[in-house]
């Protein structure tokens, strides 16, 4: 007998949570539709994403690039010269291309003005020449993106940044490694 009591005040309880429980299960349903919808979006952005690269990152040899600066290239890499040069504006930014280490900051290497060499790792390192003025000194750590000049036009005939790649202390063409 003292389960038929139970029973009857099992119903009872239900039937208070049958309302409640009606409506969640509607509620339910559209929840988990939007989500799939999402994630069916989320996956074709994906590929696009690295090959895109609207940050303009990409990985290349275990090192994440980046464009040091905005601007158009006017001379690009091969014959005399062993980078890219970027125009742009006196003043402008010229960022880090990747995470690493200033290991020279100053204007002693003639033909580059203002220069900044960073080294990333044991194999590359960048430089980034003619600007107005160097906002890192040797030694110090930077990120990838970080602000490290200003662009500007020392020994140079008009503003611009001249930007090189070197692997191993020899110049290769920044294309393999940045989207300009």
């Amino acid at each position: 007998t003292a389960a038929v009591e139970s029973r009857p005040a099992v119903p009872a309880a239900v039937q208070t949570p049958v309302k409640p429980a009606a409506q969640p299960p509607v509620q339910s349903a559209p929840q988990p539709a939007a989500p799939a919808a999402e994630n069916k979006a989320v996956p074709a952005p994906a590929p696009q994403s690295p090959a895109a690269s609207p940050s303009g990152t990409r990985s290349v040899g275990g090192i994440v690039w980046q464009r040091p600066t905005q601007g158009k290239v006017v001379a690009d890499f091969g014959g005399n010269n062993k980078g890219v040069d970027i125009a742009g504006n006196a003043g402008q930014p010229v960022l880090a291309a990747a995470d690493g280490k200033v290991v020279y900051a100053g204007s002693g290497l003639r033909g580059y003005g203002n220069l900044v060499i960073i080294q990333h790792n044991s194999s590359f390192l960048t430089a980034y020449g003619h600007n107005q003025k160097l906002l890192v000194g040797e030694g110090q750590q930077v990120k990838r993106g970080q602000q490290v000049a200003l662009m500007g036009n020392t020994d140079a005939s008009r503003t611009q940044l001249h930007f090189e790649v070197r692997q191993n202390g020899k110049p290769v063409n920044p294309n393999s490694y940045i989207a300009f």
